[in-house]
This record gives structure tokens, C-alpha cells and sequence, in this order.
């Protein structure tokens, strides 16, 4: 019967399977922790009129003022009475001046009294969507209608699928310039290994399918946040006009090129193989520093593609920071795609050089150097101060990030001391030796022995003798004119093992007889011999294939069987999935943080709106007496100001006039108006209506934020007499 050799493919690919699970679930848990922090660039720093006001007449439009420059469609700002209805003329008007990022929307003449809901939806300078909403009031407040989007933009389904494709896009990039550096730099023979060519090729497919994705999906996560404006051409052609849409397009045109260079790495540049003339050496040197160069090209410009549009192209120092954002992308790419390709090598590929593996190391070292240096200052650029750096949610995610990335460094001290340890072992040869006759001739003979220590196993042993004319060795191909017949018993069962030792010879050309002789050996004691001589025959070509099939395989199982044992190689395969684990962990992070508002624009944002949120509040109700003089006949008086329960939000305002007596002074008209001169906001006016002589009160006074406010009151004694006094007063 013909031997058949065992299949060795499965066993390896049991840690790569534990891998992908822990992977998986590592991620899913960071996705889900991390989700509710991701949050956009820009911000809404202002309005007119404020959030929470009460105007006395209808103003003539709404205007929104940003933290930095933001995209806005005809209905990015919509403005609702309190039946719903839109009042507004949907069209944007751009009122930007300098570094003041300000657009309006134009409302409709003669709006009725009422609470007014204005909602907003824009996209920042770094492509992320932002939304919000406020109401403000016409004469007095009132119930309202208005119904606004439960989601925030860029949430719910849709944004769950952006992340997750934005994050096998990193994956992507990652496994692409890494796998293709790692073979051009430390393991040139690793351009013929079916492993890494297919790791190369997936990473390039992650990245073009997910880029397409981002593409179709920019509608949505933009703008209605429903999975079916995905396919909206209308919508598609607005989002190619945009920022975000000329990178990812860029992106696929570069990946076209990125596909060339991965045929010419895994086609002729893997074919040359080690050059055997001085000629051939100089041309595959050539090809090298070609590939070289277009890769170093094509990885800067795809790397560019996130540099232009996500968090490097705003805020401050852009020109040197997008630069910087490239050199860290391809520092990452080279060290954690390099280490990704070094796993698959070692788990699946042949037994590689201990040579490749110290280039590789010293090629990871200079890339975490890189890494580190352009990571120091991009902190320093987006975080911008120590408070921030513990207080916001981008600051937090990054002492995340430096956190793992620690981690990895030490796994790796570990590999670097498995990697000095790792002597130049060469490879476990195909033929097991040679040895030369008198008559000038050769004799090569290959041995492969696979063992299992499980019940029931058997053992196999084969060894071929061939003189020149016959294809030997582990990656032996069979030749049409190679004359070999073997037959062969093996015994099964406990405890019983078998021994095929097969011997073939022939000639060098056509004609040439062959002899195969086969013994059989088993652990119970029977023993056959037989000896076939024979002549070529048609059909025998499919079984010289086979059996040369056979023996590779044999051959490659013990070249495993040996490479495992090794235990510096061993050692080294631990650290590198060690490593590989956590930056599994790493890129997830990583993701989450380029879509998280920047540290400092943060705590700018936080400033602006909150510097006052420190003043001290008031005990009870605001109760303050201001005198007045308005010059005239019964010009004299105080006027009491009484807020109730004085703190932000609404309250419930009282003023009492009286006359120098103390009798209450009626008066034919009083306003009042609070402004919060360290934030810019107000005055906002307030008219009170008439109680009864000498009493006014207004009911739903809004004041938006705590913080010292300026307390203005104007009183009128007669048709030409009147005054303005202040007083500041704490609103907590």
C-alpha cells in the first residue's frame, strides 16, 4: 500500500485561534467601555439669543458661534415654534469673522409668543458630526411641542458600524506597510511564504473594503443616522466635496498603487530568489530599492489620507503636526504590522533566521523611538496641560494608551533577550548527507520521522537514497523520467510502530532502470521484504508525484519537530503573542481616542462655559434694594429686586418700588436685564409685568449658568424720566 503522510497544518494554528478570541473579546469590551466617551472637536460657544432667554420681541434670526470651523447644510440649524412647525428660512448665512466661527439662520416676521426650540447638527474640522440643542423664549415662556432626535449625531447603529470600520482600517494599514516592510527589511526570503503573502493581501483588503464603507456610511453618520441613506447618491456626491471625502477617495486612489506593489513584492521580486551571478544580484538590489521607495511613497500618502482629516489638520501648529500624525502612523504600522508578521512567521511559516528576527528587532526599536518622540508631542499638542490630562476624557483614554503601549515595551525586553539568545541556526537540511563512491559518483539520502506519544499512534520513518538523475530532499519534484515503485505494510494498533525504508535508483536519462527496494519492520515480530524491478510506465508519473508529495511533507513536519523544541524559538513565539495580545488591546484605544474631543479644546470648552461655575452661591432667595433718583417730580425711591430660588435655571422674579416715605411708588414702566460679562452673554432683557401699583413680577426668568451676573434695572417715573442702576450679584 502506498504511505500516506500525516497532515501538520492544524496544531500550529491553535494559538492564533486563542488569539483571535481573546482579541475579540478584548475588544468588544473596550468598544463597549469607551463608546459613551467618544465625543467631536468642535463646539458650540455661543448664541443669539442664549440658550434659556426670554426677549421681549422676536428677533430677526438665530446665530451659533463654534470653537473652530465646521461644515453646515441649509438644515443644519433648524429653529421650531411650540407646535413643531419650523419658523426658520432654511438658509444658512456664514457671519465669520478672523478666528470667530459664526452662521445664522434667518426666521420668518411676526412670530407669536412662546418657547421657541432651536436644533443644531454641523460637522467639525475633523470630521467628526456634532449636534445639539436650546430654546429660548419670545415674551414669555411657554409649553412646547417640539420633538428632537434621541440620538446624538454620529451614534446609534450607524456610528457603532463607522467605528468598527474605521477600526479595520487602522487593522488594515497596518498589517499592509508592516507585513511589506517586514519582508523588504528583515526577511527578504519571506516574500515566497504563502503566510505572509496572504497576511499582506488581507491587510490590503480590510483597508479598501473598509475605506468604502466609511465612504457609503459618511451620510448617515453625518446627518440622518439611518443605515439606509448609505446608498443615497444625492448624499454621496455632497460628502465627496467634503474634507473627509477627498481623503477617503485619495486613500482608494492609493491603494491602487499599494496593489501594484504588493504583486511586484510577492511576483518578481519573490521569484529572484537569491541571486547566483553578479548581474542578477545587482538587479535584485535594484528592484529592492525601487520597491523601497514606492512603498515608503504610497504608505506616506495613505497615511496622509487620516493626517489631513481627522485631528492633526486643526487646532494649533497644524503644519508641523500632519507631518508628525504621518511619521507616527508609519512608526505603528512598521512595529506592530512588523510584529504581526514576525507571529505568522513563526507559527506558520518555515523556520526563519535568527538573522531576520535581530533585524527586525533593531528596526522595532528605532521605531518605537519614533513612536515615542511624535506621541510626546502630540500629547503636549492635544492635551496641552496637566489638569487636562487627568480631567478629560482625551487625557484619560492616553494614560490608557501610554499604558499599554508600556506593556508591550516590556514584553518586548523579553523578546529582544530571546532574540540575543537565538543563534544563527541554519536550516534543518532536506537531504540528511552525502557521501561520494570511487567511481566519482554520489550517493544523498533524506530522513523524516514523525512521532505520537498518543494511544493508538504510529510511528514512520522513510529514507531515500538517489544518485544524481532523481529529485531528493524535503521540496523534491517529481520528474517524468524518475522510475520509482514502492510497496509497502504497516501494522496498526497499541503500542505498534512502523518503519518504510525505501531505496530508488536512476539513471539520468530516459531508459535508465530502476530499483526499489522496501522492508517492513513491525512491533510484532513479522517482517516482509520485497524487491520490484521495473520500467517506466505512463501511469506511474501520478504516484512519483504523490510520493514525493509525501516525504515534503514528512520532511517539513520534522523540520517543525525540531524548530519546536528549540527553546529560545519557543520562548520568542511566547513573548511575540504576548506582544501581539496587547496591541490587539493598543489599536482599539487608539481608535476610540481619534474620535474623542482633544484635551485641550476640552477644557478650553469647559473654561469658556463653566469659569464662573465657582462663585459662591446664594443662601435662599435673591434679595436685593438698589435707590434710584430719575431727577424729576416723585423721582426718588428704592426698588427691590427679590429672585427666587436665585440659582441658574428658572426663577421667579418680584420688584417692589417705594418712595421716600416708604409708600409704594407707581411707576409706568420698569426693565430689567442680567449680563454675565466673564462669559459675553447678555444683557438679557427681562419685562416684568404690573401686579399692582408700586409691585411688578415676571415668572420663568432664565438665567443659563451660575457665575456673577450684573443686575440692571430701569425705571421711568414719567414720559422723560428715567434711570439705569446695577448691582452684581451671585447666582449659584
Amino acid at each position: 500500500m502506498t504511505t500516506t503522510a500525516p497532515r501538520f497544518g492544524a496544531a500550529p494554528a491553535a494559538p492564533l485561534v486563542r488569539l483571535l478570541l481573546v482579541a475579540t473579546v478584548l475588544l468588544g469590551t473596550v468598544l463597549t467601555v469607551l463608546s459613551g466617551t467618544a465625543s467631536a472637536h468642535a463646539a458650540l460657544t455661543g448664541s443669539t439669543p442664549e440658550d434659556g432667554a426670554v426677549v421681549a420681541t422676536a428677533p430677526k434670526d438665530v446665530a451659533l458661534t463654534f470653537s473652530e470651523q465646521v461644515a453646515l447644510s441649509d438644515n443644519s440649524i433648524r429653529v421650531l415654534d411650540p407646535s413643531n412647525k419650523r419658523v426658520d428660512t432654511q438658509k444658512i448665512r456664514n457671519l465669520s469673522r478672523g478666528s470667530t466661527v459664526t452662521y445664522a439662520v434667518d426666521l420668518h416676521a411676526g412670530l407669536p409668543d412662546g418657547t421657541y426650540t432651536v436644533a443644531w447638527q454641523a460637522v467639525s474640522a475633523d470630521s467628526h458630526p456634532v449636534s445639539g440643542a436650546f430654546t429660548f423664549s419670545i415674551g414669555a415662556p411657554s409649553k412646547t411641542e417640539a420633538t428632537l432626535p434621541t440620538e446624538k449625531a454620529g451614534g446609534g447603529l450607524v456610528g457603532f458600524l463607522y467605528d468598527v470600520a474605521r477600526y479595520v482600517s487602522y487593522a488594515g494599514f497596518i498589517l499592509l506597510v508592516g507585513g511589506s516592510a517586514f519582508v523588504l527589511g528583515s526577511w527578504p526570503r519571506g516574500a515566497s511564504v504563502r503566510p505572509l503573502q496572504r497576511l499582506v493581501v488581507q491587510g490590503w483588503i480590510a483597508l479598501t473594503a473598509s475605506t468604502l464603507v466609511l465612504l457609503l456610511l459618511r451620510t448617515p453618520y453625518t446627518g440622518s443616522g439611518k443605515l439606509a441613506d448609505a446608498f443615497d447618491l444625492g448624499g454621496l456626491r455632497d460628502v465627496l466635496t467634503t474634507k473627509a471625502g477627498t481623503a477617503l477617495v485619495s486613500r482608494l486612489l492609493l491603494l491602487g498603487a499599494a496593489a501594484l506593489f504588493v504583486a511586484v513584492l510577492f511576483g518578481a521580486y519573490a521569484r529572484r530568489g537569491t541571486p547566483a551571478t553578479e548581474e542578477e544580484a545587482k538587479e535584485k538590489k535594484d528592484l529592492t530599492f525601487g520597491l523601497a521607495v514606492g512603498g515608503v511613497v504610497v504608505s506616506a500618502g495613505i497615511a496622509a489620507t487620516w493626517a489631513l482629516s481627522e485631528h492633526a489638520s486643526t487646532g494649533i501648529q497644524t503644519g508641523l503636526a500632519m507631518p508628525v500624525d504621518v511619521l507616527h502612523l508609519l512608526a505603528v504600522a512598521i512595529w506592530l504590522g512588523g510584529l504581526t508578521a514576525l507571529l505568522v512567521a513563526l507559527y506558520r511559516g518555515p523556520s526563519i533566521e535568527g538573522a531576520a528576527v535581530r533585524r527586525f528587532s533593531r528596526t522595532a526599536f528605532v521605531s518605537v523611538v519614533v513612536l515615542a518622540s511624535t506621541g510626546l508631542y502630540q500629547s503636549w499638542r492635544q492635551v496641552g496641560s496637566w489638569s487636562a490630562l487627568g480631567g478629560t476624557s482625551y487625557g484619560q483614554l492616553l494614560l490608557v494608551k501610554v499604558g499599554l503601549v508600556a506593556v508591550m515595551v516590556a514584553i518586548a525586553f523579553f523578546s529582544r533577550r530571546w532574540t540575543a539568545r537565538l543563534g544563527e541556526r541554519a536550516e534543518v537540511p532536506a537531504e540528511a548527507g552525502t557521501e561520494s563512491g570511487a567511481d566519482g559518483g554520489s550517493r544523498s539520502g533524506a530522513e523524516a520521522g514523525t512521532e505520537s506519544g498518543t494511544d493508538g499512534g504510529t510511528g514512520v520513518g522513510t529514507e531515500v537514497g538517489a544518485k544524481p538523475g532523481a529529485g531528493t530532499g524535503a521540496e523534491t519534484d517529481a520528474r517524468a523520467d524518475a522510475d520509482i515503485e514502492v510497496d509497502a505494510k504497516a501494522a496498526a494498533g497499541n503500542g505498534s510502530g512502523a518503519a518504510v525504508l525505501a531505496g530508488a535508483e536512476a539513471a539520468g536519462r530516459t531508459g535508465a532502470e530502476s530499483e526499489s527496494g522496501a522492508e517492513t519492520t513491525t512491533g510484532q515480530g513479522t517482517r516482509s521484504e520485497t524487491v520490484t524491478a521495473s520500467t517506466p510506465a505512463v501511469g506511474d508519473t501520478h504516484r512519483i508525484a504523490q510520493l514525493a508529495r509525501q516525504q515534503a511533507a514528512v520532511a517539513t513536519a520534522r523540520q517543525k519537530r525540531l524548530r519546536d523544541a528549540d527553546a529560545e524559538r519557543s520562548g520568542l513565539r511566547r513573548s511575540v503573542l504576548a506582544e501581539a495580545g496587547v496591541a490587539v488591546v493598543l489599536l482599539a484605544v487608539t481608535t476610540v481616542l481619534t474620535s474623542t474631543e482633544p484635551g485641550r479644546t476640552a477644557e478650553e470648552e469647559a473654561n469658556r462655559t463653566g469659569a464662573s461655575a465657582s462663585a459662591p452661591a446664594t443662601a435662599g432667595p435673591l434679595d436685593v434694594t438698589l435707590p434710584f433718583d430719575t431727577g424729576g417730580v416723585k423721582g426718588k425711591g428704592t426698588v427691590q429686586v427679590t429672585l427666587d430660588p436665585g440659582t441658574s435655571g428658572a426663577n421667579l422674579m418680584h420688584l417692589y418700588i417705594d418712595g421716600p416715605a416708604g409708600q409704594p411708588l407707581d411707576v409706568p414702566e420698569v426693565k430689567v436685564a442680567f449680563t454675565l460679562t466673564s462669559q459675553k452673554i447678555g444683557p438679557l432683557p427681562i419685562v416684568p409685568e404690573r401686579f399692582a401699583a408700586g409691585h411688578w413680577s415676571a415668572d420663568g426668568v432664565q438665567l443659563p449658568m451660575p457665575g456673577v451676573w450684573k443686575l440692571q434695572v430701569t425705571v421711568r417715573t414719567s414720559d422723560i424720566d428715567q434711570i439705569t442702576v446695577d448691582k452684581n450679584v451671585k447666582i449659584g
